[in-house]
């Protein structure tokens, strides 16, 4: 594909001389490791050091990148586009079609019950077993491996990776992709105490709705409610290992980041971002859009929308970011008191030698 072929699909303005013998574009490639040949992207400024170096044929930037500091580099081209990184997933698709890695129609080896409800074009892989009653609808794929409980629902265009287990009455709804050793339904982490210090489980009735257009990583947990549903809305994206307890729900268009915990019966809002190993509480309620950084432990609700929250315990980021400086500060701080302590001290020392002089 040529230079000009890939401008005009991505609406982008060519800078660079010698368009017409440059070389053919047959890859996608890292700034840093391109070779002629490659289409690259700049979209984070941390890699504009590559530029100097890079042996790729062309480079998608931003309109608002200034590529005149580059004039003197005849070895590239740019081109300018909305959304350099946008554009570079488009390329990626165009020169690495996705492989199917689901067989066609149903194995020989799995076991579909008799009640159990099958759409059209329909692939079941080897030694999965659908339970009595489910349903799966059109064109969803199911992978080696994987197990679909009684009366469990599985919507249309679904991709299910081998091993992913789907319990009882869970319904998942249109376009979900769950990765493998994913487990949607398990109990909820439900014991009463009783008087001599045992434990009496708590019956988890209720099930986990998985909207359209979710996706959840390998061998994440979402438990079924006590009552009622555990509730992932539309959109939603999750990293692999995160637990999700019981009763919690997940508002459209969050994403999740690998390692996380959510406590039961907490509600996370809309377009929120959960970044890596972050702690929720049970019983709380974040806010639209917000975003909680890595590492945090959040115990409290998040009542204003579009905040930032960091640390152990979570405290707004901004006050988080004093504190954690204050705290790099102590030891010096710490320091600075002994010695004014101990100057105190001495003074008072000599004050009380002054006083029995002078008596």
């Amino acid at each position: 594909m040529t230079v000009v072929e890939i401008a005009n699909i991505l609406g982008g303005e060519i800078i660079g001389f010698n368009v017409e013998n440059a070389p053919e574009i047959v890859r996608v490639s890292k700034i840093e490791e391109a070779r002629s040949g490659s289409i690259t992207f700049l979209a984070n400024p941390k890699y504009e050091k590559f530029i100097q170096t890079t042996h790729a044929t062309a480079i998608l930037v931003s309109k608002k990148f200034d590529t005149k500091k580059y004039e003197g580099l005849s070895n590239i081209i740019f081109i300018r586009v909305e959304d350099p990184y946008v554009a570079f997933l488009k390329m990626l698709k165009e020169f690495n079609p996705p492989i199917d890695p689901f067989d066609s129609g149903i194995h020989d080896s799995a076991i579909v019950s008799a009640t159990a409800s099958l759409g059209k074009n329909v692939s079941i892989g080897a030694y999965v077993v659908i339970g009595e009653n489910a349903v799966i609808g059109d064109n969803t794929k199911i992978g080696a491996g994987c197990i679909i409980g009684k009366r469990a629902k599985i919507g249309c265009d679904c991709m299910l990776y081998p091993n992913v287990v789907v319990y009882h009455e869970c319904e998942i709804r249109n376009r979900v992709i769950i990765h493998s050793g994913a487990v949607i339904g398990s109990d909820g982490f439900g014991f009463a105490r009783k008087s001599d210090d045992t434990y009496e489980k708590i019956p988890q009735v209720g099930n986990v709705v998985v909207d359209d257009d979710v996706e959840i990583g390998a061998n994440t947990t979402i438990d079924r409610a006590t009552m009622g549903s555990t509730y992932i809305h539309k959109g939603v994206k999750i990293d692999n290992l995160v637990q999700i307890a019981h009763n919690v729900v997940i508002g459209e268009n969050t994403v999740i980041a690998a390692q996380t915990g959510i406590s039961g019966s907490t509600k996370v809002g809309k377009n929120c971002m959960l970044a890596g190993q972050v702690g929720l509480a049970g019983h709380l309620e974040i806010a639209d859009r917000t975003v909680i950084m890595a590492q945090s432990g959040v115990h409290q609700n998040i009542k204003e929308p579009g905040s930032s929250y960091f640390g152990y315990p979570a405290e707004e980021a901004h006050k988080a970011k004093r504190i954690y400086i204050a705290m790099k500060m102590l030891p010096d701080i710490i320091h600075d008191f002994n010695a004014l302590k101990q100057k105190i001290i001495d003074l008072e020392d000599k004050i009380k030698s002054k006083n029995k002089e002078e008596n």
